[in-house]
């Protein structure tokens, strides 16, 4: 296995540092030949990685900076103050060659922004989509593209995106001819936007495609489609009332009473042995598990870690950076892109 080096916004997400060197030093345990470059403030972060073995310490090289993009300012502001920030400053290592990935819980419209700045975009890709794979009921997975990165999308941007996640699930699922439905209100003809209905006629023509028609958002999880394309608004709305559901329900097993002790005890245990099939899926299908969505389209990979994530949803999106530019989706994107419009 090949030496690989990720470039970290170590700033990153709602917690920095406190997340982001924990999660890295579960990563380096588990991939001995992984090594990383960390962009942020040395005087934040210096104690976190002091208390490393020293043989993590060893493959961890740092660049200071005290800029750091903030989570909540405008996508134009974002850009024009993002020089020398830890953000670009890790987009850059990437495009110079200095590191294989990028991985940041940073401001989304910014790592979209500076990620299509600075780093090359696939051939006939304009723009790149948020794309990760989404949990089923029977634990296996489905991909989902775009997750915000794009809040408006015409026709042919959304063809697009179908025709990547086709790619991407081939490749990530193993999966031949996999089934891809577009995400709407409902199943019929008539229903949907005026995009979304232009899109469906679009994707009923291309007989390379295994396209299979509407889903609706409460089947997501039914595992009834292997890639469900939508905008980046829908997509986001739908992908954060997922994970805010199995994370409420999860914490129903969990969640401590004014119950005395025997009593919450008692209840707990009932809840689970009435429920424990249901509960064991719901442990398969964790938020933390999935967290980590992919910039689809660009010649590199860049992971965009959700920013509220914890240790080890972090350590996950470090993992599907790493899956990933192990298993050279670029560059399988580029080939499968390249085939499907000599064929058309």
């Amino acid at each position: 296995m090949n030496r690989l080096t990720l470039a970290l916004d170590v700033m990153g997400g709602d917690f920095g540092p406190r997340i982001t060197i924990p999660a890295l030093s579960l990563a380096l345990e588990k991939n001995p030949m992984l090594s990383f470059v960390l962009f942020g403030d040395q005087s934040q972060c210096s104690p976190l990685l002091n208390s490393l073995p020293s043989t993590q310490q060893q493959r961890i090289s740092f660049v200071h900076t005290s800029h750091i993009i903030e989570a909540d300012i405008p996508f134009t502001q974002a850009l024009r103050q993002s020089k020398g920030s830890s953000m670009r400053l890790a987009l850059e290592a990437v495009a110079k060659g200095k590191a294989d990935g990028c991985i940041s819980g940073g401001n989304t419209g910014a790592l979209m922004g500076l990620a299509k700045l600075l780093i090359k975009s696939l051939p006939n890709i304009e723009r790149p989509a948020l794309t990760t794979l989404i949990p089923s009921i029977n634990g296996k997975s489905s991909v989902m593209l775009d997750l915000g990165a794009n809040v408006e999308a015409d026709s042919h941007l959304l063809l697009r995106f179908a025709e990547m996640g086709n790619i991407f699930a081939e490749v990530m699922l193993d999966l031949v001819y996999p089934r891809l439905a577009l995400l709407n209100i409902g199943t019929e003809e008539n229903k949907g936007t005026q995009i979304i209905r232009d899109t469906h006629q679009l994707l009923k023509q291309r007989y390379d495609l295994n396209y299979i028609g509407f889903i609706e958002s409460d089947k997501l999880m039914n595992h009834m489609a292997d890639v469900i394309v939508c905008d980046g608004f829908s997509g986001n709305i739908a992908l954060k009332s997922l994970e805010g559901a199995a994370k409420n329900i999860l914490t129903l097993f969990k969640k401590t009473t004014p119950d005395s002790h025997l009593c919450h005890t008692v209840k707990r245990y009932l809840l689970r042995a009435i429920f424990y099939r249901y509960y064991r899926k719901l442990q398969q299908i964790n938020p933390d598990r999935h967290n980590g969505a992919t910039l689809l389209g660009l010649s590199s990979v860049v992971v965009k870690s959700h920013g509220g994530a914890g240790v080890n949803a972090y350590f996950y999106a470090i993992d599907h950076a790493i899956g990933q530019i192990r298993g050279k989706i670029p560059d399988k994107i580029s080939q499968g892109l390249n085939r499907l419009h000599q064929n058309l």
